[in-house]
């Protein structure tokens, strides 16, 4: 790294137990020599952390979440950012925007970045923003107080539930985007000035900490009342993680198939989805464990047979890219079921790597659990065909040179006008 500055990261919420990818992305950002600050637009809601999080060095500042609740800081910062060359061209971009999009989350986002523009080391030369909806907001109107460039990298949600203009507004103003699938890249390569802007950047995995795991011995079928065969499934209790179709497809497995499953992750629909497996008659085969920490979801993983995350779109539009936890099972060599939605097909090859069903049918959901749950060996093919798949073609080792190389290029950019 040149030693030009430090390099800001704004994300949503940080740390998180469920965006490890942010995590990694970051801890390799350090790695490579780039001097960091984490800008936090929320403070943690997880009781615990990852092992990476503690190993991450960069100091962290949060944004006030609600600008009620730091009156003071952001009318100070709206005093200095006044003086700020770029105040009233960011003021005209935000009146443009809140004439779209007349909610308080508007008022929030700049009172945000006024807080950021004025806050961040005076050393900043770049600014960098994870998910491309409120982060991407926030570093741009930041971005356009100071004179600074900025980039983003966009995933999921942020890409299908974000309307055009915002999207374009961002696609526009960012000097690179990044982005984990292909079909994220296609729907934002629509929007964009041109072709070039969206690059292609899968997440990966760091195998050091996720080493092949031993080989299984044994050879559940599901047909031995003292061995059922374990099933996983690591996901936030949301819509569109497809939690309520799985349940309704587990209590359509042929009774006489023993199989137990667990729920790792927390989110607002656990209560309903308790209440609905009682309903079902499945309560006593399904644990609920809520949020853990990375090496006792590697654990899971190593003590199932199935790995199932049967994703869908939500009724908002949200869905899923390239779902991390995929990766993860694949590097246990475990065997996986998921379905067809965002960048899943992009991972798993149906009847290669794994098997992929329709999105919302527990009819094939449930067939397909019962084809793996009844057949050891499917399982061990799939699972060593998917992990030879993912360890060499997800290294995050890949994604990682190509976005230091996005940020050397940008630096030497700066440098060349500097000069000039």
């Amino acid at each position: 790294m040149t030693g030009r500055g430090t390099l800001v990261v704004v994300v949503k919420g940080y740390p998180r137990l469920s965006e490890t990818f942010v995590a990694q992305e970051l801890w390799m950002l350090e790695r490579a020599g780039f001097r960091l600050v984490i800008v936090s637009m929320r403070r943690p809601t997880d009781g615990t952390v990852h092992p990476i999080h503690r190993e991450i060095r960069a100091p962290i500042l949060y944004l006030p979440e609600y600008l009620y609740q730091a009156p003071l800081r952001v009318l100070r910062a709206l005093s200095s950012a006044r003086q700020l060359p770029g105040f009233r061209l960011t003021l005209r971009a935000w009146l443009s925007d809140l004439a779209r999009d007349f909610r308080p989350s508007r008022v929030r986002r700049l009172g945000q970045a006024l807080v950021l523009a004025t806050e961040m080391p005076p050393d900043t030369w770049w600014i960098y923003a994870h998910f491309i909806h409120a982060p991407s907001a926030v570093a741009r109107y930041a971005s356009m107080l100071k004179g600074l460039p900025w980039s983003l990298s966009a995933h999921a949600k942020d890409i299908w539930t974000s309307p055009d203009w915002e999207l374009k507004n961002h696609l526009c103003s960012a000097r690179w985007v990044v982005t984990c699938t292909q079909a994220g890249q296609h729907r934002l390569n629509q929007l964009a000035p041109d072709g070039s802007l969206v690059r292609l950047v899968y997440h990966g995995l760091d195998f050091t900490r996720f080493p092949p795991p031993a080989a299984r011995v044994h050879q559940r079928d599901g047909l031995d009342p003292k061995q059922p065969v374990h099933l996983l499934t690591v996901c936030r209790a949301v819509e569109k993680k497809g939690l309520d179709t799985l349940l309704i497809a587990l209590a359509k497995v042929p009774k006489e198939l023993n199989w137990r499953i667990t729920h790792i992750g927390q989110g607002p629909l656990l209560k309903s989805l308790r209440k609905k497996a009682f309903k079902l008659g499945i309560a006593d085969r399904v644990q609920f464990w809520g949020a853990r920490t990375q090496p006792e979801v590697i654990g899971a993983y190593r003590a199932s047979d199935i790995f199932v995350l049967p994703c869908r779109e939500a009724g908002d539009g949200d869905r899923d890219g390239l779902p991390n936890v995929l990766l993860e099972a694949l590097s246990q060599r475990l065997a996986c079921i998921s379905t067809t939605v965002g960048g899943i097909p992009e991972l798993i090859r149906d009847g290669e790597t794994g098997l992929l069903v329709a999105p919302g049918d527990p009819a094939e959901l449930a067939r397909a659990l019962a084809t793996l749950i009844c057949d050891p060996h499917l399982r061990a093919r799939l699972a060593a065909a998917g992990e030879r798949h993912i360890r060499a073609n997800f290294d995050f080792r890949q994604s990682s040179s190509t976005l230091c190389s996005l940020f050397e290029k940008s630096s030497c950019e700066l440098n060349k006008l500097d000069v000039v």
